[in-house]
Formats: structure tokens, sequence, C-alpha cells
């Protein structure tokens, strides 16, 4: 009676062994049909086959956090970093850990350009504000002294004339006219009359 049991139950048991043999056999090859995607764009081909809009947002973002890289038409892939806006050659779909250092050092180098440039850019500022202030303060300079020069000079007072009685200073003629040679010409005349008509003496005073 127990040679039957232990037979029954070594059957049982071999029936259950074949059969997790042929369910691990069925999962293997649908496996094997059914492919994991290797890169981004077979990732992104098996999201287009999604049955819904949702299911297949939900499934390119999945895409999007396994790979980072993207094909190139010549082979290959390239790795965006948005954070410096360029892209970098790799060999995978995804940066190896040398490569992601590369990128690093990169990102590094372009952070103290930026602020180089920055730096540059604020002296250059502050340059143009200076020669601003000091174009403003020499037109300022050129305004006052415009504005001095419109004001008019006081007249300096006549001076006091001479004593009363005293004849002015005539002024100075000019040679050669009228006005200047007619006194001398007159006098010229009176000593010729005097000359041809002498006057006549006074007669003595009887004593």
């Amino acid at each position: 009676m127990s040679a039957v049991v232990t037979s029954h139950r070594a059957a049982l048991l071999l029936v259950a062994a074949a059969g997790i043999f042929l369910l691990a056999q069925g999962h293997a090859q649908a496996q094997w049909w059914k492919r994991a995607p290797v890169d981004f764009e077979s990732c992104a081909d098996a999201a287009e086959k999604a049955a819904t809009k949702a299911e297949k947002t939900a499934a390119l973002a999945d895409c999007n956090a396994k790979f980072a890289g993207r094909r190139k038409p010549g082979g290959g892939y390239s790795y965006y970093d948005f954070l410096q806006d360029r892209s970098f050659d790799i060999a995978g779909p995804n940066p190896t850990p040398e490569e992601q250092k590369k990128i690093d050092e990169a990102y590094t180098a372009y952070l103290a350009r930026q602020r180089h440039s920055n730096e540059a850019a604020q002296a250059t500022a502050r340059q143009q504000r200076e020669q601003q202030e000091q174009q403003v303060q020499q037109l300022q300079q050129i305004a006052l002294r415009t504005e001095v020069a419109r004001v008019p000079v006081p007249v300096e007072r006549p001076k006091v004339q001479q004593a009363a009685g005293a004849k002015p200073k005539a002024a100075p003629c000019a040679k050669g006219s009228f006005s200047c040679e007619w006194p001398r010409l007159s006098e010229s005349l009176n000593d010729l009359k005097k000359l041809f008509n002498p006057t006549p003496s006074k007669p003595a005073k009887k004593s």
C-alpha cells in the first residue's frame, strides 16, 4: 500500500515538474519574441502601439527616463545637455561614467566662461556709465560758461569833468579835413591883414 502511495506521489511530482518546465520555456519564448527596447527609438516605437493616449504618454515618459541618448543618422548616439545647450557624442544609448565625467567637466568650463562674460559685460556697462557722466559734466560746464558770457559787463562811469571854467580838451581832428585846417588858415589871413594894414599908433597925450 505504501509503495503505491509513493509511486503516485512521484508521478504527481513528475507532472508538476514538467508543467513548470513548459511554463518556463513558454515565458522564455515570449521574451524572445517580445525583445526589450535597446534605445530610445525602439522604446518609442513600442510606445506608439499603446492602446490609449494616456498609456502612450506614460510609455514615452518611461522611455525618456531610461535612455538619455538619441540615435545619430550616421551611427552612434548623441546626448543633449540642456544646461549647456549643446550635444555630446556618446557610444551607447546612455553615457558611460567616463563620458558623463567629460560632460560634467565641459559644464564646469561653460560656467567659467559665462561668469567671465558676465564680468566683462558689467565692466563695459560701468565704463559706459562713467563716460556718460563725464559728458554730462562737460555739457553742464559749457552751459555755465555760456550763461556767464551772456551777462552784460558793467559800463565804466565817465570821469568827473574838470573844474568849472576850464576849457574841455578838444578832441583831435582828422588831418586834412576842413574843420581841422580852417583855424590855421584863418590865423594866416589875419596875419596878412595886419601886415598890409598896420594899426595906426595912438597920438601922444598932451601934458
